[in-house]
């Protein structure tokens, strides 16, 4: 976002600059203004972001953000088939206490724009979820996005609750050390 602000200013400022051999009444002023923000605008929507996912909360007890970046010259594709038996390869019954109620691929776009959403669950028989969800298990999202250079980045979050008691880092570190055995940095 600083990034974004820094380029804002910066097309605002061009577009009103000070070398104008004219003199420039306020309506120009202002209509020179208002253009370079259209520009710096359209600038901004065209232009994707490196990190399109969305960072966790500001002191979040129930996110984790961090990417996985694979082996130096690995294609897209080929990371994405890593990242494809990295995530077949975690337990449907979970594993540490976490995930008891399985996973399942809520959205793929892998192929495409490089992006996915997990869903995870809890078992849903512990006393949190008896009493603050009602007997159901808690739902956690993961996403994934896979960048041009094959890194990816990744979410995985709690849809309720402040804290997770690290059920997400568990998941991340579990995905991630299948993925640094087939010499990724995680």
């Amino acid at each position: 976002m600083k990034v974004l602000n820094t380029t804002l200013v910066f097309v605002l400022i061009g577009s009103v600059s000070s070398y104008s051999t004219s003199a420039s009444s306020r309506r120009e002023l202002i209509t020179k203004l208002a253009n370079g923000a259209v520009l710096g605008a359209s600038a901004f929507v065209l232009t994707p972001s490196a990190d399109a996912l969305e960072m966790c909360p500001p002191k979040a007890n129930n996110c984790v953000r961090t990417k996985w970046v694979p082996p130096e010259g690995t294609s897209k594709e080929e990371a994405i088939a890593s990242l494809r038996d990295a995530l077949n390869a975690y337990p449907q019954e979970g594993q540490a206490d976490v995930d008891g109620g399985g996973w399942a691929i809520a959205e793929d776009n892998l192929a495409g724009s490089g992006t996915a959403r997990i869903e995870f669950k809890s078992s849903g028989k512990g006393n949190f979820a008896k009493f603050f969800n009602g007997g159901k298990p808690f739902v956690d999202d993961l996403k994934l996005e896979v960048e041009d250079n094959g890194v990816v980045q990744v979410k995985s979050q709690s849809r309720v609750g402040d804290s997770d008691f690290g059920v997400n880092k568990k998941r991340t570190d579990y995905i991630g050390s299948t993925l640094k055995a087939k010499g990724w940095t995680v």
